[in-house]
């Protein structure tokens, strides 16, 4: 089905795979290709390509990117552009388009939310942005139908940016990224390898694009066999699928822990262009005769069945009919999951939900940038059409990703398939897939065409007592089961027709709300400032030596952006650093604000000049032992901060809130054996905080001790990678080793000025 190779290999003509091995010279000469170097092959990728024309620095090992456009949503606009503000912007100098579909709904809160939507207008007003309304469009969506540019490249402050499939190449990042873009600074990074992702054969009738995502995920994120690499698309199994097919597949890339995706485009790419009124800005992309890849995916198409991600992560994949089979040793392998995220902290139970011999299910939910495509929903239409979901627990929601989309499921009866059923349709929204709508009831079990189904992210609260269980599934298996009244199906199953619709773009819908300025600021606008944005608290520069408290310690073997700062009606508080701040590992360690506070509380009393040991007494002994070996120590060249251990944070969403909530709270570091994602380290540095890395096995510190880092400040400007610690405990000093990693030296002087803001204000 879906098979990865154990070394590089060439492809020719975009279709002959030959593997990297002692026969790889033979095998090339033997299809005409001469001398070919590995280094030259790797430069006819489509992904070096793109990347060459949009790097600055010269040297195609060390990238200096500069992006063609950039696109945030109203969980993440406003901390950018208050963080740009700080450090001096007077216009956006590429496209940015502010959009509107995470806090669309303005439920919690009071007026925060749509107070935050009137400084995005405002701001796009200011600055020269294009601000896009709630419900008109969720982030990707409007992207993909009025930003995309084939061989063009896009930043986005959500995970999710992924546009490959029409020739994009999009990466999704934490927001001060968008703010070095922003202030005409660079997106630096190492050239990324490149993976091929060879697709074969086409897809049987009730298979969808989630399916073939799940898939791939299944088989690489576990050995992190793409992680922090570019996916290309090839093979002749492209040309088998239609945009919103490919599209499909494109956006789920993100849970690979890729860096991003490209896909080669053909005249179906062009009809998208085409159809959405902007056919100048197709360009055909496809890799050179002979191009070299790092690594191989092969996909076989036809193979892949309907699958489901059960929870709580999207690599948890099974074939559906695998789980209908053998569900009571599936659901108790589940449960082992649930023990290891939740503890003893509330009672999970799947078992509940096999009724005769059959999985009964609770929820579903077609929506976001994953699900809501115009194919998706008419493919989940013409299942449903003439069945109805029935009048018991089951619900279907449906939301199109966009207004056009919508209008065009009006117009030839998708919908009204979808409402005599009994579903129902929503405007675009990515609530569901974030847990700020249809949370399910406690101990639900919700099927979802959605991005992610991490613990606790549909919304329920473990430390209120409340779990509920979501597992990803394409639109047109929850389809089947929606028809089958909630029992678990695969659309395989489905012996009806399943149509092809012609899509019909209505460009005035966004001509008639969306506010575009055409690149042209207006200055005398002014911001329209609500009572929830602040700005961000003064961040000191790091000390020359420094006491860190562990005030969290977690040993899951990932651990999500989802778990570090919860998401659902917290996002609500985005634009308030210290509001937001509280939340943060509310639901993964409740521990954590306060412990972290007490450490801050010394901070804060030597930055005042006071004693730091009258703020939190419990660091007298701390400093005794310290002193007895560093006798230099003093409160001058001292500083104290909070760390947290855990073994893989990071996966999950771009936003940066995960790493400046702790910021706020006086973190300096997080203590790791590996991160999950690049961006999740880019954003420890880019709000001051040192990434450490300590290797598996080596933890000579636990919860509520202290690590004193001697000469950190010294080792930083140094350039050290091996930083020398001692963990602190029980009147004793141990030392033990840090690894800092590869750190650009932008990255190390956003580290010792404290923060990107102090940088950029020092420059």
């Amino acid at each position: 089905m879906v098979t990865t190779m154990d070394k590089g290999c060439y492809l020719l003509d975009g279709s002959v795979i030959i593997p990297d091995d002692h026969d790889a010279k033979a095998a090339l000469s033997s299809k005409g290709v001469g001398d070919v170097t590995r280094e030259e092959a790797k430069k006819n990728t489509i992904a070096y390509g793109i990347l060459k024309s949009h790097n600055t620095s010269g040297n195609m090992d060390k990238l200096c990117i500069k992006f063609d456009k950039l696109t945030s949503h109203d969980i993440t606009y406003v901390g950018i552009i208050q963080t740009a503000r700080a450090s001096g912007l007077e216009k956006f100098p590429i496209p940015y388009v502010l959009t509107n579909c995470h806090n669309s709904l303005c439920a919690v809160g009071g007026t925060i939310n749509e107070d935050d939507h009137m400084f995005g207008l405002t701001a796009a007003q200011k600055y020269g942005g294009i601000y896009v309304p709630p419900h008109q469009a969720v982030i990707h969506q409007f992207a993909r139908e009025m930003m995309t540019v084939g061989g063009g490249m896009i930043l986005g402050s959500d995970s999710h940016t992924r546009y490959g499939a029409l020739g994009t190449m999009a990466i999704g990042e934490g927001g001060p990224e968008l703010v070095k873009q922003l202030l005409n600074q660079t997106y630096d990074v190492d050239m990324p390898d490149v993976v091929a992702i060879y697709l074969e054969g086409e897809p049987k009738q009730g298979v969808g694009p989630q399916d073939v995502a799940l898939a791939i995920i299944g088989k690489v994120f576990g050995d992190g066999y793409v992680k922090n690499k570019v996916m290309e698309f090839v093979g002749p199994g492209v040309k088998s699928l239609s945009a919103d097919f490919r599209i499909g597949i494109d956006v789920m890339t993100t849970e690979t822990t890729c860096l991003s995706s490209i896909w080669e485009t053909d005249d179906e790419i062009k009809k998208y262009y085409e159809i959405h009124g902007r056919k100048d800005d197709y360009k055909e992309l496809k890799p050179g005769k002979t191009a070299y890849y790092d690594g191989l995916v092969r996909v076989d198409l036809g193979s892949i069945n309907p699958m489901i991600a059960m929870p709580f992560h999207p690599s948890n994949v099974y074939e559906i009919a695998q789980v209908n089979e053998n569900a009571e040793d599936i659901f108790a392998d589940v449960e082992k999951r649930a023990k290891v995220s939740f503890g003893d902290k509330v009672e999970f139970s799947l078992m509940d939900k096999i009724k005769d011999g059959r999985i009964m299910v609770d929820q579903g939910i077609i929506a976001g940038c994953a699900g809501g495509g115009f194919e998706n929903i008419c493919a989940a239409a013409d299942i449903l059409k003439g069945k109805f979901i029935g009048n018991d627990r089951f619900t279907l929601s449906v939301y199109p990703a966009s207004t056009p989309i919508f209008m065009e499921v009006v117009k030839n009866g998708a919908a009204a398939a979808i409402l005599e059923s009994g579903a129902i349709l929503k405007t675009a929204f990515c609530g569901p897939c974030f847990g700020a709508g249809d949370t399910p009831a406690n101990n639900a079990f919700s099927i979802r065409h959605s991005t992610r189904n991490f613990p606790n992210r549909e919304g329920s609260k473990v430390q209120n007592g409340q779990v509920a269980s979501v597992a990803l599934m394409d639109a047109r298996s929850i389809a089947a089961t929606a028809a089958n009244k909630g029992i678990l199906t695969p659309a395989t199953e489905f012996d009806g027709t399943v149509g092809r619709y012609e899509y019909h773009f209505d460009s005035e819908i966004y001509k008639n709300r969306v506010f575009d300025s055409h690149g042209e600021a207006d200055p005398n606008v002014e911001l329209q400032l609500g009572p929830n944005i602040k700005d961000w608290p003064k961040m000191s520069e790091l000390p020359e030596n420094l006491v860190l408290r562990v005030v969290s310690e977690i040993h899951d073997p990932v651990t999500t952006t989802d778990e570090l700062i919860p998401s659902g009606e917290t996002s609500s508080y985005r634009s308030n650093p210290l509001g937001l701040a509280e939340f943060t590992l509310s639901r993964k360690d409740p521990e954590y604000v306060g412990l972290a506070k007490e450490i801050r509380a010394a901070q804060e009393a030597l930055t005042e000049g006071k004693d730091p040991v009258g703020a939190w007494p419990e660091l007298k002994g701390v400093l005794d032992v310290i002193k007895s070996q560093f006798p230099e120590i003093s409160n001058e060249n001292l500083g104290f901060g909070s760390t947290i251990f855990a073994v893989k944070p990071g996966d999950g969403s771009a936003r940066e809130q995960a790493a400046s909530c702790q910021k706020v709270l006086g973190g300096w570091a997080n203590v790791a054996n590996e991160y999950a994602t690049k961006r999740y380290r880019s954003n420890l540095i880019n709000w001051g905080m040192l990434p450490f890395i300590i290797k598996d096995g080596e933890l000579p510190f636990k919860n509520r001790d202290y690590i004193f880092l001697p000469g950190i400040r010294s080792e930083v400007e140094k350039r050290s990678n091996e930083i020398r610690a001692f963990a602190v405990s029980d009147g004793k000093m141990q030392e033990f080793a840090l690894s800092l990693g590869n750190l650009t030296d932008d990255e190390r002087k956003i580290i010792l000025d404290g923060c990107l803001i102090n940088f950029n204000r020092v420059k």
